[in-house]
């Protein structure tokens, strides 16, 4: 299931969303100007290597800077055309109505702090590795836990593939999201007892859609200044709660 689009119009401009989008695009355009030795060195320079987040964990006064930065730089690292498309899809989709409840500069906070314990989430769970992660989904995750509780009845269009043929269906949130959730928690359980690396951060996922739904919870009910779009202002039609 690929989500396209949802039916609910925000209040302003999501800068900070669409920002994070083009600083991943960016990113993504320069690493393909890069050549095969170059892009593994600057992957292992700002990807999370776990043995290097254990060490700084373990020795906080001895590890350098750059450990603890590649929690937020991995976050603008991809792998691939179809790593840095399908992350921000769900990006595009979802992110401005979060943007439009926190407000720009706490939802740019949300985000990247999502995306620093997704990073730590995988790291703790998977264990010592020389191995970089990287990608913009743990922080997605996080985005996705948000929405999923602000709006769980909105309805999200997604692409279905069937007999060769595209077909788009409008769901309930609570079933697009929920459904992603479910798969990364069954996944990310049978990658625990695997010893085939999958290559996908499971646990960052995870933690990152956890680390989300706790972030947003003192934001639920909370009543937001509408968009006035008439010329006259009435005094019952001043806010609008999220999720309505």
């Amino acid at each position: 299931m690929i989500p396209i689009s949802d039916r609910n119009p925000t209040r302003g401009f999501p800068l900070v969303n669409l920002t994070l989008i083009a600083v991943n695009i960016v990113v993504f355009l320069g690493e393909l100007t890069m050549r095969p030795r170059q892009l593994d060195q600057f992957m292992f320079a700002w990807g999370v290597v776990p043995d290097n987040i254990l060490f700084a964990l373990a020795h906080p006064l001895q590890a350098p800077l750059t450990a603890w930065a590649t929690l937020i730089t991995s976050q603008f690292i991809h792998a691939g055309w179809l790593h840095i498309i399908g992350n921000m899809i769900f990006l595009w989709v979802f992110g401005d109505n979060v943007e439009d409840v926190l407000g720009s500069f706490t939802y740019l906070i949300f985000y990247l702090l999502s995306g620093v314990a997704a990073g730590l989430a995988q790291v703790l769970v998977t264990g010592p590795s020389r191995i970089p992660s990287i990608g913009a989904s743990g922080a997605i995750a996080g985005v996705l836990g948000a929405y999923l509780l602000l709006y769980p009845l909105t309805k999200v269009t997604i692409v279905v593939p069937i007999f060769f043929f595209f077909w788009g269906i409008d769901l309930p949130a609570l079933l697009v999201i929920g459904w992603w959730f479910v798969q990364q928690l069954f996944y990310g359980l049978g990658a625990l007892t695997s010893t085939a690396a999958s290559g996908i951060a499971f646990w960052a996922h995870i933690g990152g859609f956890l680390t989300g739904a706790i972030l947003i919870l003192p934001f639920l009910g909370r009543p937001r200044p509408r968009r006035r779009t008439a010329s006259y202002y009435d005094a019952s039609d001043d806010y609008i709660f999220p999720g309505r």
